[in-house]
């Protein structure tokens, strides 16, 4: 078994509840996934549907050490979707792909266990 080395962080600070009300997680399908050649970390460009109100939107994921992008595909995952758009290098990154490092520091995305409707929002 491998133990984690990197020192544990602290909590955030205490937010209130209608602040995190602001922060608009969804669900969405990947529907292409490209490597993004030209980051400085090993990513992958993501397109995902966020369903018909939002629609599908591109993400830069730091995620190309865990994933291969063919295999994301169809795969569901989480986002936030109302920060402003991020230039990040030659792309617009238009929502915040989450997930969680590991032990060793890979990304390891956050998704729902049973598929939900593209653009259900975290509850």
């Amino acid at each position: 078994m491998h133990v984690d080395q990197r020192p544990a962080t602290p909590p955030a600070d205490p937010i209130g509840f209608e602040d995190f009300l602001k922060v608009d997680i969804r669900i969405g399908t990947v529907v292409a996934a490209e490597p993004f050649e030209k980051a400085r970390k090993p990513s992958l460009i993501l397109h995902i549907d966020f369903g018909p109100a939002i629609g599908v939107r591109k993400s830069s994921a730091q995620i190309a050490a865990r994933y291969d992008p063919e295999a994301l595909i169809g795969r569901q995952l989480a986002a936030v979707v109302n920060f402003p758009p991020r230039q990040i290098g030659p792309i617009m990154s238009e929502v915040l792909t989450l997930g969680f490092a590991d032990a060793e520091g890979r990304v390891t995305l956050f998704s729902p266990d049973t598929p939900v409707p593209d653009g259900a929002r975290l509850l």
